[in-house]
């Protein structure tokens, strides 16, 4: 794999289509920037082992997609960002959307993102892992997050109760955060039925031409992960080996 970079006035987004990856491909196409024309998907095969590559793992230490380039930094300067909820965050306050202004409202938004990338996203990742990747099927292991998934849907269905989206009145970056982690919420053992409110949003959410933009890219590249090889870079000893 060869890190490849735009021109001067072009964010380099080193990404695959996971709910990591798409919460930014969202991001950007929310804040107007266009794929092809204002930021570059490159596409870091996880299952082939891009991750772990030198060129990526220098702009991402924890070999975690998404990372990004902007050549246009805070102070003019070129800047790295790795760390997806950091991304969202620093298109935020590149742009200036998506996340309030008032210390009030930016906190009540901040606190749900962080329920996104400390809680659902975590545990969601374990969820799919232990009841679709895992080469055996461990009940214990499978009853104990799928009733987590549930109790997170809970959590999410009885904020959006009286809420029109995940931090209130307007939509933000937890919503964009948030959503890409339900879009699989068969897998996780979910009836999307018995939450309402999470459907309505969900619904709501998904509809928006941002995010069926984003939700797309690189999409026609990802592969199912029946061999070997794949599931080695994902889940085996390659995640474990001392950085040089």
């Amino acid at each position: 794999m060869t890190i490849s970079k735009s021109n001067k006035d072009i964010i380099d987004v080193y990404s695959w289509p996971t709910p990591n990856g798409h919460k930014v491909h969202i991001m950007l196409e929310e804040c107007g920037y266009k794929l092809g024309k204002d930021w570059i998907a490159h596409p870091i095969d996880i299952g082939a082992g891009d991750q772990f590559k030198k060129e990526f793992l220098a702009m991402s230490p924890n070999n975690k997609i998404p990372a990004i380039t902007d050549p246009n930094g805070p102070d003019g300067k070129p800047i790295h960002v790795f760390e997806s909820g950091a991304i969202l965050l620093y298109l935020a306050a590149k742009t200036g959307k998506f996340l309030p202004k008032s210390t009030r409202g930016k906190y009540e938004v901040l606190q749900w993102l962080m329920f996104q990338m400390g809680g659902l996203g975590p545990l969601l990742g374990q969820n799919h892992h232990f009841r679709i990747y895992a080469p055996e099927k461990i009940d214990y292991a499978i009853n104990r997050y799928t009733n987590e998934a549930k109790r997170l849907y809970g959590v999410i269905d009885h904020q959006l109760k009286d809420n029109a989206y995940i931090a209130g009145k307007s939509y933000s970056i937890a919503d964009i955060a948030i959503f890409p982690w339900t879009r699989n919420w068969k897998n996780q053992g979910i009836d999307i039925n018995e939450y309402p409110h999470f459907k309505r949003w969900f619904e709501m959410i998904g509809e928006r031409p941002a995010v069926k933009r984003g939700v797309e890219v690189l999409t026609a590249l990802r592969k199912p992960l029946h061999d070997d090889k794949a599931r080695e870079q994902l889940f085996g000893s390659s995640q474990y080996q001392k950085r040089k």
